[in-house]
C-alpha cells in the first residue's frame, strides 16, 4: 500500500525510496490488471514513474501534488491525436489510498531527446528545432474552454502582478548578484506584457528532457510527455522554456522554430516571462547558458533573439 505523503519530509522521506514505493506500484499494477509485467522506475521526474512492460507508463502522484495528477490526466485526454508529436493516450486514471493519484498511460518509443542530442547532426537538429515550432503551434491553437475547470492561472493579469511582486525576492533568494537584482523592477515595468492575452493551452516545459526521438528514424520526433505543470495563458510563456533549453541560446535554431510555428515573439516579453515564469532561477539558467550579455536587455536579445 502507498503510504501518506502530505508534507515535504514525508516526500523526501517516502517517495525517493524504492523499498515502500516498489510494493505500492506493485500493488496499484495488480489492481490494474498488469500483475506480473516488469516493473521499472524511470530514474528521471519528480514523482515516481514506472515503465510497466513494454507497453505501459504508471505515474504515481502523491496527495501532496495530488492536483497535478488531474491536470495530467485531462491534458493527456484532450490531446489525444491533436498534435503532429504522438503524446500518452491515457489507459486509467483516478484516486488511490491515502490521497494518492495515478496515471495509466501508454509508452511511447523513441529515446530522450536531450541525451540523443550529441549525437544529431545539425541539418536534423535544425528539422527537429522547426517541427517542435508545429508541434507547439498546433497545441496553443486548441481550444483550452474545455480545461478551464481545471487549469489556471485564471485571471492572467492577476497571475502576472503576483509573480511580479515577489519577481526581486525570488531571485534573490536563489542567489542572483545584486547587479543583477536591481535590474529587475525597471525592466519588468517596461516590458510589453499583455494582461488579457489570447488564451492558449501551454505546456510550461517545452524542451529537450520531455521529447523523445527515433534515431533509427532520422531522428523523427516520437514524444512530448509530462504535462502536470500545464496552464492556460499567454502562448509567448511557453517559449521561455523553448528558448533556453531546447534552443538553449542558439540563434539560428530559435529562428527555425519559430518558422515552424508561424510567428516570432518580442525577445524582451519572452525575457519577462523568464523573470514571471513560475519555475524561474536566473542564477540557474546563467551557469547552464554562459551568456555574454550583463544586462536584462541585452539578455533579452542573446536569449530570444533570431538569426
Amino acid at each position: 500500500m502507498l503510504p501518506v505523503v502530505e508534507t515535504e519530509e514525508q516526500w523526501d522521506a517516502i517517495v525517493r525510496d524504492e523499498t515502500v514505493m516498489r510494493p505500492g506500484a506493485e500493488a496499484l499494477c495488480a489492481e490494474l490488471g498488469l500483475a506480473g509485467l516488469p516493473l521499472a522506475r524511470f530514474a528521471e521526474g519528480s514523482v515516481p514513474v514506472y515503465a510497466v512492460g513494454d507497453a505501459h507508463v504508471l505515474k504515481l502522484f502523491p496527495a501532496a501534488s495530488a492536483e497535478d495528477g488531474v491536470t495530467e490526466e485531462r491534458v493527456l485526454t484532450r490531446l489525444q491525436g491533436a498534435l503532429p508529436i504522438p503524446t500518452p493516450d491515457v489507459r486509467a486514471a483516478g484516486a488511490h489510498v491515502n490521497g494518492w493519484r495515478y496515471v495509466l498511460m501508454s509508452r511511447l518509443s523513441g529515446e530522450g531527446l536531450a541525451p540523443a542530442w550529441p549525437r544529431i547532426p545539425q541539418a536534423d537538429r535544425e528539422r527537429i528545432a522547426h517541427d517542435c515550432g508545429r508541434a507547439l503551434a498546433a497545441l496553443h491553437a486548441l481550444d483550452p474552454g474545455p480545461l478551464a475547470d481545471t487549469l489556471g492561472p485564471g485571471d492572467w493579469g492577476a497571475f502576472l502582478d503576483r509573480q511580479r511582486a515577489g519577481a526581486v525576492a525570488r531571485q534573490r533568494e536563489r542567489g542572483l548578484p545584486e547587479a543583477w537584482l536591481e535590474q529587475i523592477p525597471d525592466f519588468l515595468a517596461a516590458a510589453p506584457l499583455p494582461r488579457t492575452p489570447q488564451r492558449a493551452l501551454l505546456h510550461t516545459e517545452f524542451m529537450r528532457e520531455h521529447l523523445l526521438v527515433d534515431p533509427a528514424d532520422g531522428w523523427r520526433l516520437t514524444g512530448l510527455l509530462d504535462f502536470e505543470p500545464a496552464m492556460v495563458g499567454d502562448p509567448a510563456y511557453d517559449l521561455v522554456a523553448v528558448g533556453l533549453f531546447t534552443t538553449r541560446a542558439d540563434r539560428r535554431l530559435l529562428g527555425r522554430l519559430l518558422a515552424g510555428y508561424g510567428r516570432g515573439f518580442e525577445p524582451r516579453l519572452l525575457m519577462a516571462y523568464t523573470l514571471l515564469h513560475v519555475y524561474s532561477n536566473l542564477p540557474w539558467y546563467l551557469r547552464e547558458l554562459k551568456p555574454s550579455a550583463r544586462t536584462l536587455d541585452a539578455l533579452a536579445e542573446e536569449w530570444f533573439g533570431v538569426a
